[in-house]
C-alpha cells in the first residue's frame, strides 16, 4: 500500500483525485492540504465525501517531504515548481498538474509563463501523456501532467503526425466546459456570464498553444492555429482538428491507422466510420474518444472528446502514477462514462 498526498486538494482537480484514489485498491490518501481550508475536514467543504472520507486538511505551506510515496501537485504554475523542489528526492513520485514541468525547453516555458525557479529539476521531468511516453514515464519520478486542451489535440493528431502524413498548417478548434477555468471565483466563470452563451477566448495567446506546438514540432514543421471556446456546461472538451493529407486516403484507411496505433490502449476509443465523439459519453471517465472523416479532396477532420477534469487532468495523473508504480494502468480509473 502506497501513501499518497494531494497538495492543494480543494480545487476541482484535487477533489477529482480524491474521488479516484478512494477507489484505488493499492493506495491510501495519507495527506491532503489546503491553505484556504486548513484545519477543516474535507467532508465539511465537500459534502459528497461525508461518511466516505473524513480527512483533515493540512496547511499547504508546511513541510511535507518524507510523508508520502506519491505526491500530486494541484497548485498554480509557479507555486508547483517550488513545492516540487521541497519534495523531490529521487524516491517519491511527484505528478505536477500545473504547467511547470511540461516543457523540456525552459526558454519556451518562460516565454509562455514566468521565470522558472526549479531549472535543475527539468531534466528529470517527463511529459506525462501515457500513449506517447509510457516507456519514459515508467522510469521517472517527476511528471509534468499535460494540459486538458493539449491532451485532446495531441491524441487526435498523433497517429498522423507519427507517420508524417499531414501537409500544411493544422487548425485546432476546442470547446471546453467551465470547470476548465478552475474553482477560484472569477467573473468570467459566473453562471450569468456563461449561461446561454458560447464564445472564443484567448485567441492566439492561449498558454496551451505552445504546449501543443512543441509536440507537433517533434514530427512536423507544421504550424498550428489553436482557438479555445467556452461552453455553458460543467465539464468536457470537444476538439476538432482540420488538416490535409499528403496523399489521398479513405476514411476507412485512416481509421485503420488510428485503430492500429491505439490498439491495446485502455483509455483511447477510436470510433467506427460515420460515428463522432460526444462529450456526454466520456463524462466522469478517463476515456478519450476519437472519430474522423476524410473528404474527397484530401482534407481531414479529426474530432476528440475527453472529460477535462479526468483524462484532461486528474485521471491522467493517476494513470501516470500507476505506470510508475508498475500497477495496472486502469486501477482507480475504471469508472465508465455517466449518462445521462
Amino acid at each position: 500500500m502506497w501513501d499518497v498526498g494531494i497538495i492543494g486538494a480543494t480545487g476541482y482537480t484535487g477533489t477529482v483525485l480524491v474521488s479516484s484514489l478512494l477507489t484505488h485498491p493499492d493506495v491510501k490518501i495519507s495527506l491532503i492540504t489546503s491553505n484556504t481550508y486548513k484545519g477543516k475536514k474535507i467532508s465539511d467543504i465537500f459534502p459528497a465525501f461525508r461518511g466516505v472520507f473524513e480527512g483533515m486538511l493540512e496547511p499547504t505551506a508546511e513541510k511535507h517531504a518524507g510523508k508520502c510515496d506519491v505526491y500530486f501537485l494541484c497548485l498554480p504554475h509557479g507555486s508547483a515548481m517550488e513545492t516540487a523542489q521541497a519534495l523531490y528526492n529521487g524516491k517519491a513520485v511527484i505528478v505536477d498538474l500545473s504547467a511547470d514541468f511540461r516543457f523540456e525547453d525552459v526558454g519556451l516555458y518562460e516565454k509562455t509563463y514566468i521565470p522558472h525557479r526549479a531549472k535543475e529539476l527539468l531534466p528529470q521531468a517527463v511529459f506525462g501523456l501515457p500513449e506517447l511516453y509510457r516507456n519514459k514515464i515508467k522510469d521517472s519520478h517527476l511528471i509534468g501532467n499535460p494540459g486538458c486542451y493539449p491532451t485532446s489535440a495531441i491524441l487526435g493528431l498523433y497517429p498522423l503526425l507519427k507517420e508524417q502524413m499531414l501537409s500544411g498548417d493544422i487548425f485546432i478548434d476546442s470547446k471546453s466546459g467551465v470547470s476548465g477555468a478552475g474553482r477560484e471565483a472569477k467573473t468570467g466563470s459566473l453562471f450569468c456570464e456563461v449561461s446561454e452563451g458560447f464564445k472564443a477566448y484567448n485567441v492566439g495567446v492561449h498558454r496551451h498553444e505552445p504546449e501543443i506546438q512543441k509536440e507537433v514540432s517533434k514530427y512536423s514543421d507544421a504550424k498550428i492555429f489553436f482557438v479555445p471556446h467556452l461552453l455553458p456546461m460543467n465539464r468536457g472538451i470537444l476538439t476538432t482538428v482540420y488538416g490535409r493529407l499528403k496523399e489521398q486516403l479513405s476514411t476507412k484507411e485512416v481509421l485503420a491507422l488510428y485503430k492500429t496505433t491505439y490498439f491495446g490502449e485502455p483509455f483511447v476509443r477510436v470510433l467506427d466510420e460515420g460515428l463522432y465523439p460526444d462529450t456526454r459519453f466520456v463524462r466522469f471517465s478517463n476515456y478519450c474518444d476519437i472519430g474522423l472523416k476524410v473528404l474527397d479532396d484530401g482534407r481531414i477532420v479529426i474530432i476528440s472528446a475527453i472529460d477535462n477534469l479526468v483524462k484532461g487532468a486528474s485521471g491522467q495523473a493517476v494513470q501516470n502514477m500507476n505506470i510508475i508504480l508498475g500497477l495496472d494502468e486502469t486501477k482507480g480509473l475504471r469508472q465508465i462514462p455517466q449518462y445521462p
